[in-house]
């Protein structure tokens, strides 16, 4: 193991773009996959990894879209 594999581990992984939810999924380095709203996220993150930036490129994985979530609106399933 080199010096820098611990901090290019990516710890949160966020799922592909879908629209037939308003949640993406998301899996946590140590715990799993969560389906998330876009307002949980980023406190989802600090619970699990608190020194962690979730706008870090390297630690935090996007498979498409960074920071988008599919349009809702309260009222639809």
């Amino acid at each position: 193991m080199t010096h820098d594999d611990a901090t290019d581990t990516v710890l949160i992984e966020v799922a592909e773009f879908r629209t037939d939810s308003r949640y993406r999924l998301v899996h946590f380095r140590g715990t799993g996959w969560e389906p998330l709203a876009p307002e949980e996220l980023e406190p989802r993150a600090r619970q699990l990894f608190p020194d962690l930036d979730p706008h870090d490129p390297i630690r935090v994985h996007w498979a498409d879209r960074p920071w988008e979530w599919p349009a809702w609106h309260p009222g639809e399933a």
